[in-house]
């Protein structure tokens, strides 16, 4: 069972860096993305999404921005179809 944050009762999914998503974004890409180098909407930031960071849980995955903690791009998967939100991420480039 996840753990809540005493004081907000937020559950903690827990943070980790961008090599987390390669799992389930590889559902969506056929190439490894954590080698695509993707530019922050908010603050400019370019850097290979593995560097990004991740948040997971059963859901999908939360990619946020390793220079200011914005959210990059998230996605879910559920019965109902897959997800990818695309809100915070200005470009992604594969070399």
């Amino acid at each position: 069972m996840p753990a809540m944050h005493p004081r907000t009762g937020v559950v903690d999914v827990g943070r980790v860096d961008g090599n987390a998503a390669a799992g389930p974004l590889s559902e969506l890409f056929c190439f490894d993305v954590t080698m695509a180098v993707g530019e922050c909407g908010h603050c400019g930031d370019r850097s290979p999404l593995a560097e990004a960071a991740a948040e997971l849980d059963d859901d999908g995955v939360i990619v946020l921005c390793r220079a200011c903690g914005h959210t990059m791009f998230t996605y879910v998967h559920s019965a109902a179809g897959r997800s990818l939100q695309l809100t915070g991420l200005r470009s992604l480039t594969v070399s």
